[in-house]
């Protein structure tokens, strides 16, 4: 069995996109929550589609699993922490350039929402789109991001070159 390796070809990439986003991620947050002073605003309708909103999420993407007792939050703090160390293992074993991008972006998103979770005990969503009556999550930026990483390696794993037996690449 090979050693775990913490380093790879791509990982500084990707942690300077994780650093990149968990920045514009933090910068935004702490500009909407004091700056803007969101909370003290309301909603703010931006477009016929689009309003600037407070929603604290208490639990994972989407809303899932929300968690409204210290345990539940302690919790998810330690299951992000845990997935966190995980998509840093699978960073260092990324071959290409947008595995490590996508990798960074989730990395990224992701330690920004857990800040929020230690600091607020739960995470900050401003974002709302809607549109005849139909009404998306409430999201930020680190969610954003979490999103178009995901989509980045479900892209790779279907059309990025990978090595096979077949055709001893």
């Amino acid at each position: 069995m090979a050693p775990m390796r913490l380093r790879g070809p791509w990982s500084r990439f990707g942690l300077a996109v994780a650093l990149a986003v968990f920045v514009v991620d933090r910068t935004h947050k702490g500009w909407m929550l004091g700056v803007y002073d969101i909370a003290e605003k309301g909603s703010v309708k931006l477009a016929p589609f689009f309003d600037l909103v407070l929603v604290w999420n208490r639990g994972i993407s989407y809303g899932l699993f929300q968690q409204d007792s210290e345990f539940g939050r302690w919790l998810l703090i330690l299951f992000v922490v845990a997935v966190l160390g995980l998509l840093t293992v699978w960073l260092a074993a990324a071959r290409a350039r947008l595995a490590a991008l996508a990798l960074g972006l989730v990395i990224g998103g992701a330690a920004s929402n857990l800040v929020d979770r230690l600091i607020y005990g739960a995470v900050a969503d401003f974002f709302h789109f809607h549109v005849y009556g139909y009404s998306w999550y409430v999201f930020n930026i680190a969610d954003a991001a979490i999103v178009a990483g995901v989509a980045g390696l479900l892209y790779d794993s279907f059309f990025g070159r990978h090595k096979s037996a077949s055709n001893g690449d």
